[in-house]
């Protein structure tokens, strides 16, 4: 169906550097979502996605997607991304953030406490299940909750997190209107990666903002 390779955090700039037995984080080659496809490819990859209604059966539970898996060392999926989203991030031994600074993309809320950033699906995990992911194996499931190649997580404030919800472009988009065009080219994207359906309101709704990118 399709393939997905969990980069080992050194690609994503993640080397350490050990000092008094603390892992200093090196600078990042990314510092935010990967850049995603241009709104010209968005608009060609949401052509070829498949028009049907949402099917939620046998209904979704979140533990069908299992999350977070390790990405490399100590580190897993959440830690991964919140080293790649913040600037001047330090962590332990453990990979846990100790400190550094996050911006949310979403609403724009900065923060120095990452207990108070989630780590988002753009594509949200229910949304994957009733546009063809019930039908996936297990494994392929949480290759999809923990994929840190495609533009598909992005650590963001809770509360905008909570707001969003598992709703679709046709329901919601970021409240930080600078990063909606990036927002729907992404969640474009990681739909056409994995062969993910989208419904007629989703279609529309997501044609409108492009055409404005």
């Amino acid at each position: 169906m399709f393939s997905v390779n969990l980069f080992p955090l050194s690609v994503l700039g993640g080397s350490f550097l050990l000092l008094a037995g603390q892992a200093y984080a090196a600078p990042l080659y990314i510092r935010a979502l990967p850049t995603p496809i241009s709104a010209a490819t968005a608009r060609t990859y949401l052509s070829e996605l498949t028009v049907t209604d949402e099917v939620n059966s046998p209904a979704y539970e979140r533990d069908q997607f299992h999350t977070w898996i390790t990405i490399s060392g100590n580190c897993d999926t959440r830690e991964t991304i919140l080293k790649r989203d913040g600037t001047n991030v330090v962590t332990d031994s453990a990979c846990q953030s100790t400190s550094g600074s996050w911006s949310s993309s979403y609403d724009g809320a900065t923060t120095t406490d990452p207990s108070t950033f989630d780590i988002d699906h753009l594509v949200p995990l229910k949304e994957a299940w009733v546009s063809g992911a019930r039908s996936w194996t297990a494994s392929e499931r949480e290759a999809f909750a923990n994929d840190v190649t495609r533009p598909q997580l992005l650590a963001v404030s809770a509360s905008s997190n909570r707001s969003k919800g598992d709703r679709d472009p046709a329901e919601w988009v970021p409240t930080q209107a600078s990063f909606v065009c990036t927002y729907v080219r992404a969640y474009v994207q990681v739909k056409h990666y994995y062969d993910l359906s989208v419904d007629s309101a989703e279609k529309t709704a997501i044609s409108d903002y492009l055409a404005d990118c």
